[in-house]
């Protein structure tokens, strides 16, 4: 093997604050896993906010669990990040999602901000030939956004609110229509973002939330998307929690006992869930995403992380 086939480009976390490109050992065999050589992998939100300090996230660090690529034999494939036991309580339960041994690549081990990584055979499902690899780069969050919604009791929806014109909050928009769970309101601060999930079937585009829903879906996770997410939705309805911003939750408790609320968080997925993502793709508009080169991932990761709105999704491509 050349020097250049040990050796591969990678946008490595090195520190709180820190991400940068760098030339690093390719991944070497592993029993029961297979080489994949990455083409697209997305950057997530909570990735520009898991890299400002130390946590599960431990430097150095190869990020990203949105991604797809090909396997040695020719198929094209998406990763399911989402590493069980399959030994614990919540395992037995059909629950591995919740596994209290749980891993994810690019967050627990290395992921796919890189030129190959190498992921559990089982963990890879084959894509169409169609399908482009900025949209299988899609299907993490998308399965995400069918497992959100699993948390809800489908009966007595009309009116749905989306707090967050991220990719988390227009793959719930998409869900949400696609089901036909009831007209569905978003809610940003970039108008930008809001031309974009109105061209996605939102039914209503606002800077902030006002009256009553049945269902709201907080995709950003700060104190006050939770406290407004529990303050709009009706009583006796449900608000779901996707986004991780920061830990605060910021709502009004004794609003929440009178009312007989329902907050219910939404981790990942199941496998189901993320199988059905797979399937569901195609037939779901995922053409919004940008394309960046790798030696531009460490310049427009950052803007991300400083604030940047544009793009709504970035999907480096290799």
């Amino acid at each position: 093997m050349t020097v250049a086939q040990q050796t591969m480009r990678a946008l490595v976390f090195t520190g709180p604050g820190a991400m940068e490109l760098r030339d690093v050992a390719t991944p070497g065999a592993r029993d029961g896993w297979v080489p994949v050589t990455v083409r697209a992998s997305g950057i997530c939100g909570s990735e520009l906010h898991g890299f400002r300090s130390v946590g599960f996230r431990r430097p150095p660090l190869v990020m990203g669990h949105e991604f797809a690529g090909e396997t040695p034999d020719g198929r094209r494939v998406v990763v399911n990040p989402l590493l069980s036991c399959g030994e614990c309580d919540l395992c037995h339960r059909g629950k591995p999602e919740l596994c209290r041994r749980r891993e994810l690549l690019g967050v627990h081990l290395a992921g796919g901000f890189a030129e190959r990584v190498t992921v559990p055979a089982g963990a890879v499902h084959v894509i169409p030939d169609e399908m482009t690899w900025e949209t299988a780069a899609l299907i993490e969050p998308l399965a995400n956004a069918v497992h959100a919604w699993r948390q809800v009791e489908q009966g007595g929806i009309g009116r749905v609110a989306v707090i967050g014109a991220g990719a988390i909050g227009l793959v719930s928009l998409l869900v949400a229509a696609h089901e036909q769970l009831g007209e569905v309101t978003v809610v940003d601060r970039s108008g930008f973002r809001l031309v974009l999930a109105g061209r996605l079937g939102a039914a209503v585009c606002a800077e902030e939330l006002e009256g009553e829903y049945d269902v709201v879906v907080d995709a950003v996770g700060s104190a006050q998307t939770r406290a407004s997410a529990v303050e709009h939705v009706r009583p006796g309805g449900t608000s779901v929690w996707l986004g991780l911003a920061e830990a605060a939750a910021g709502f009004d408790g004794n609003g929440l006992v009178r009312g007989e609320k329902r907050v219910v968080g939404s981790f990942a997925y199941s496998p189901e869930d993320f199988a059905d993502a797979v399937r569901l793709a195609a037939s779901l508009d995922l053409g919004w995403a940008t394309a960046i080169d790798m030696e531009d991932s460490q310049r427009i990761f950052m803007e991300l992380a400083g604030g940047a709105q544009d793009p709504v999704k970035a999907v480096i491509r290799l």
